[in-house]
């Protein structure tokens, strides 16, 4: 166990280096290193090797990313206004997606159970990556404790949350933000439920990898980590 603990630790030392791009802008360290992590994970998916590329997207996350810091970006939230991510002035949530991008099953239901439990502290962002029509029918599947907001390559102003979001991690990306838009950690999507799954089984799968990720905000709120079962 230990053999592979210290490969898994020299391998990622020897592509990424060492240290975090503590205090530096999270778009600036995406450009930095994105382009190296790309053809190294295009080449692992290539070879179907899904555990590298995880391995590898996790290493970027966190040898570069968790530190860095987000612009304040103006979002258009489907209520007919625009807000700037300073302005909720709490821990953030935003997670990824766009409207032709089905969501898991039980992935939308766990997500407004989770916007229903812990709003108080965190502000639930979900951004799609398309036109104000696109979002409107799937919009009203989420909670109203969560912020559905917009963003298009052929709208006024959208070009560089695009450029940095979008067209860098893909979709869809959970991003943990503290108050100060300071990187907690980042994830991909939810769970992977597969088609065999129960609702049952796919919510709690969801339910348990988003809390997962929101634990990383929640720990100076002193809330205690909890899992659902199934069993």
């Amino acid at each position: 166990m230990r053999k592979i603990y210290l490969l898994f630790m020299l391998f990622t030392f020897c592509f990424f280096g060492y240290g975090q791009e503590n205090g530096s802008g999270f778009a600036s360290a995406v450009r930095q290193h994105l382009k190296k992590y790309n053809v190294q994970s295009d080449l692992a998916f290539e070879n179907k090797d899904w555990q590298k590329g995880q391995i590898l997207f996790d290493s970027l996350v966190s040898n570069y990313l968790i530190g860095t810091t987000f612009e304040d970006y103006t979002l258009k939230s489907f209520e007919k206004r625009k807000v700037k991510l300073s302005s909720f002035k709490k821990p953030l949530f935003i997670l990824t997606y766009a409207s032709w991008c089905i969501p898991s099953k039980g992935e939308i239901p766990a997500l407004n159970k989770l916007a229903q439990k812990y709003s108080k502290d965190v502000k639930f962002v979900i951004l799609f990556w398309d036109k104000k029509h696109n979002v409107k029918k799937i919009a009203r599947k989420f909670h109203h404790n969560i912020t559905i907001c917009y963003a298009h390559e052929t709208y006024k102003n959208d070009a560089n949350i695009v450029s940095n979001l979008k067209h860098t991690l893909g979709f869809p990306t959970s991003y943990f933000l503290d108050q100060d838009l300071k990187v907690v950690n980042i994830k991909r999507g939810g769970a992977q439920p597969d088609n065999k799954s129960t609702y049952v089984k796919a919510y709690t799968m969801n339910y348990n990898a988003f809390r997962e990720g929101l634990g990383s905000l929640l720990i100076e709120k002193n809330i205690t980590d909890e899992q659902l079962t199934t069993n």
